[in-house]
Parts: structure tokens; sequence; C-alpha cells
């Protein structure tokens, strides 16, 4: 009985221990995603995204992490499949981090898996509403299916985050005389 409450004790410890740095981290995500917002040069924001995005890719746990960047190692060699396994693997270990969600999902869209991939990327950002990356995949894939208006209501959530993010701009400019005057 002693040994179990020093165990309880511990768990105690470790989870208030946890939570202000918890709370420190949203709220220097929360800083950084307003600054995002207000950027007035594309120089000032693509740095914050980069810390954003630094930010949103640690999963707190040096095994995960390694599982990420193998998949990314992978997808960037255009090996989809082994990339799909890194991520599954991360995805089982770490079902709350977001970004193996995100990667998996687009994984399987390079794998022309769109069904599977639009229920990662929907699963990511669940966790990670404004992930400007993640919902810009959601736009590649809905676009990919023939979708181009959802697709151009994703690329224009992009920009409402990430103001001077120039793919999805790019993708709005192509995507307007398609979908023409219709509304949204």
């Amino acid at each position: 009985m002693h040994h179990l409450n020093r165990i309880v004790a511990a768990l105690v410890a470790v989870v208030m221990f946890s939570l202000p740095a918890a709370a420190s981290d949203s709220a220097r995500l929360d800083g950084l995603f307003d600054a995002l917002e207000t950027a007035e040069t594309p120089a000032e924001a693509r740095r914050v995204a980069r810390d954003i995005e630094h930010a949103l890719a640690q999963s707190g746990s040096p095994a995960m992490d390694l599982l990420l960047k193998r998949g990314n190692g992978a997808l960037e060699a255009g090996d989809s499949e082994e990339a799909i396994g890194h991520f599954t693997a991360l995805t089982d270990h770490a079902p709350d981090f977001a970004e193996g969600w995100h990667m998996r999902a687009v994984a399987l869209a390079r794998a022309g898996r769109y069904g599977p991939a639009l229920a990662d990327v929907e699963r990511a950002l669940s966790i990670s509403p404004r992930d400007f990356n993640a919902i810009y995949s959601l736009g590649a894939v809905l676009e990919e299916v023939n979708r181009p208006d959802m697709a151009y209501e994703a690329f224009s959530r992009v920009l409402e985050i990430h103001p001077h993010h120039e793919a999805a701009r790019a993708a709005l400019d192509r995507l307007g005389p398609e979908i023409g005057g219709r509304d949204l």
C-alpha cells in the first residue's frame, strides 16, 4: 500500500508540473497565430508560420518524433507506402498528435486513397483546428476529388488564418474561374 501511495504521488506531481507547461505552450501558440494573422509582410508571415509549424510538429516524445521524421523522409523519397506505415505507427501510439494524422493524410492522398486521406485530415483538424497546413491539405484533397467549391472554402479558411499563404492564394486564383459566380 505504501508503494501505491508513492506511485500516486509521483503521478500527481507529473500532472501538476505538466499543466503549467501545457498552458504556457497553448498561450505561446495563440500568440503566434495572432502574430501570423496580423503579419504585415510575407517575410514576417513566413517566419511566424515556421515557428507555428515547428510547435505543431512537437509530439513531446522522442520516439514519436522519430516516427514523424522517418515518415517525412519516406514522403520526400517518394515512398508513400513506407510513409503511411510510419505515420500509422505514429497515430496508433500518439492518437492525440494532430501532425501524425495530417501527415498520414498527405501520404494517403499521394497514394491515391482520398477517402482515408479525408478522414485523417478531419481527425487532424479536430485536434488542431487552426493548422493552416492541414486545412490546405484538406483543400488539395477536395480539389483532387473534384469538389472545387469545398476546396475553395478550405483555401479561403487558410487565408483567414495565414493571410500571406502563397499556395492557398494561388489555389483560389486557380479555382475562382472554375466555381464562377456560384454561392458557396
